[in-house]
């Protein structure tokens, strides 16, 4: 009898407990596979129980701790300002209660892979590298609530779904190309820029430096090109450059978040602040005015002289020497006063300046009218499929930019108060639904490098009006760069952007609520653009 009595007082005694201690005792039960992920991971399996994050959770590190313990860095970074927690971090020799990073060999699917095992007492992203930590915890931060993307201590449980999370990618190359030529972009606006595309698991940044309104990087054996060139942008304003101790910043900056920085110089078009800087680089020694418009196709180096490829080698071996990426861009596109004649020599000549400092070349797909002396050549589609194929036939592969789908600067519609239209308007479902593999016929999947969208900015001054643009598209081209074209559908995309709009809220991003979208957010009534 007294047995039985104590079993029952047991028994409430624990009820209570649960009740009083609920965050510790009795998990709830959350479904990872409804979670907003993006972009969608290969293979998710819920178990529709929880993990509690709290001030005591421990961080250990399983393998090389000189590589794992940034990443501890980085992910206590994120989570430290909405939580309050600075988690202890230790390194272990197997898996133990908390939350587990690590380095193993035995997956087959690449450095970029991740498996993420959530259970109530430990969660384990383990992969075979580095990279493939860091991007399972940009999905572990996305199965968090909503509110760890404020910016400021949020009182509340922090619970994490349960299940298993199996996750590669299906293209080695997914990049975000942003123009800072035609408007100057800040150091602190670039790294806010990696720290967006990072997010969603994009490891290129190809930077822009150069064109008609303006010379963005420092090339210390021709001073005049920022000097000069590097002095003003579209509509006048003041533009700017970066020293290259600021643009090692840069590299060094998108290296931590497993971002590769590929530097474009366009040429022997779209070169006016080159041609304004320097006399010598015109067939009549005649110094250019500075070019505050937005036309195209006006300007040409003289690809006559011999100055123009000592200038082209120059900068060539500087950028070089500051870029540890494989890739630097030669432009070639838009050369309308170059003639053809004048153009494949001159194209040819630079690719091989390109492979002299070690490099290896990218261009638009216009490089396809001239020789591809290398098989690493990549070109660029942004507007002929025809150039694009005649690439592949000559050894190349293709960097799927569509203009009509991956271009960031194009107008939602009509109303759009940025941006413009010239190759099409953009909504949501546009930038998401078409297929890389499929875009231009007769191309195969090995024929594909990657897939980049791109964010020009004849109409873009500021941080604001750049994530006006980039969301919520760029979610839509990260999603088909990262994703296998079964795991994705338009009707499963908007119903996660619709949650994800919260997190983009949260962290305070001006993005477009595109009426395709049913925002689970309220919506915004006034011109989205801030003042």
């Amino acid at each position: 009898m007294l047995n039985s009595v104590f079993s029952k007082l047991t028994i409430i005694g624990s009820i209570m407990m649960c009740f009083m201690y609920q965050s510790c005792t009795n998990a709830p039960s959350i479904d990872i596979s409804n979670e907003a992920l993006i972009p969608v991971p290969s293979k998710v399996e819920a178990t529709n129980s929880s993990f509690q994050l709290t001030s005591s959770t421990t961080l250990n590190l399983i393998g090389d701790e000189k590589e794992l313990t940034p990443l501890a860095k980085f992910f206590n970074n994120r989570i430290s300002k909405s939580t309050g927690f600075e988690l202890k971090v230790s390194s272990k020799s197997g898996v133990s209660k908390g939350i587990n990073f690590v380095i193993n060999n035995e997956s087959k699917n690449g450095p970029e892979a991740y498996y993420l095992e959530i259970s109530e007492n430990q969660i384990m992203i383990s992969a075979t590298a580095p990279v493939g930590i860091f991007y399972g915890i940009q999905t572990l931060i996305q199965l968090m609530p909503d509110a760890i993307e404020n910016g400021t201590l949020q009182e509340r449980d922090w619970f994490i779904g349960t299940g298993i999370i199996s996750d590669s990618p299906e293209y080695a190359y997914r990049g975000v190309m942003l123009d800072v030529a035609r408007h100057f972009f800040s150091i602190e606006d670039v790294k806010k820029y990696i720290d967006y595309i990072a997010a969603y698991k994009m490891n290129g940044l190809h930077l822009h430096l150069s064109d008609d309104q303006g010379w963005r990087i420092e090339i210390k054996s021709w001073p005049e090109l920022t000097n000069i060139g590097g002095k003003t942008q579209v509509g006048g304003g003041k533009g700017g450059f970066y020293t290259q101790e600021q643009y090692k910043e840069i590299v060094a900056y998108a290296a931590e978040n497993f971002v590769t920085v590929i530097p474009e110089i366009d040429m022997p078009g779209h070169t006016n602040a080159a041609l304004a800087s320097y006399a010598e680089l015109n067939c009549d020694n005649k110094a250019r005015e500075l070019y505050t418009g937005i036309e195209v196709g006006f300007s040409t180096l003289c690809t006559d002289k011999e100055v123009t490829y000592q200038f082209v080698d120059d900068v060539i071996k500087e950028l070089a020497e500051m870029t540890p990426g494989e890739y630097i861009h030669i432009g070639g596109d838009e050369s309308h006063a170059t003639a053809k004649e004048d153009y494949i020599p001159f194209m040819n000549r630079v690719q091989e300046i390109v492979l002299k400092h070690g490099k290896k070349v990218m261009a638009w797909d216009e490089l396809s009218i001239s020789n591809i002396i290398d098989t690493n050549v990549v070109v660029q589609f942004w507007d002929s499929a025809e150039n694009a194929k005649m690439g592949v036939s000559k050894g190349a592969k293709v960097l799927m930019s569509p203009a009509k789908k991956a271009y960031l600067d194009m107008q939602y519609d009509s109303t759009s108060p940025l941006g413009l239209h010239w190759a099409a308007y953009i909504e949501v479902d546009d930038a998401y639904n078409w297929e890389p593999m499929t875009y231009v016929n007769d191309l195969n999947k090995e024929d594909i490098f990657g897939i980049e969208t791109a964010l020009w900015s004849e109409t873009v001054t500021n941080l604001d009006e750049i994530e006006y643009m980039m969301f919520p598209r760029v979610t839509a081209i990260g999603e088909i760069a990262w994703s296998k074209a079964e795991n994705r559908s338009w009707e499963s995309y908007s119903n996660r952007l619709a949650k994800h709009g919260k997190r983009m809220k949260n962290k305070g991003i001006n993005y477009y609520e595109s009426a395709k979208i049913k925002w689970e957010v309220d919506a915004v009534k006034e011109n989205p653009i801030k003042g």
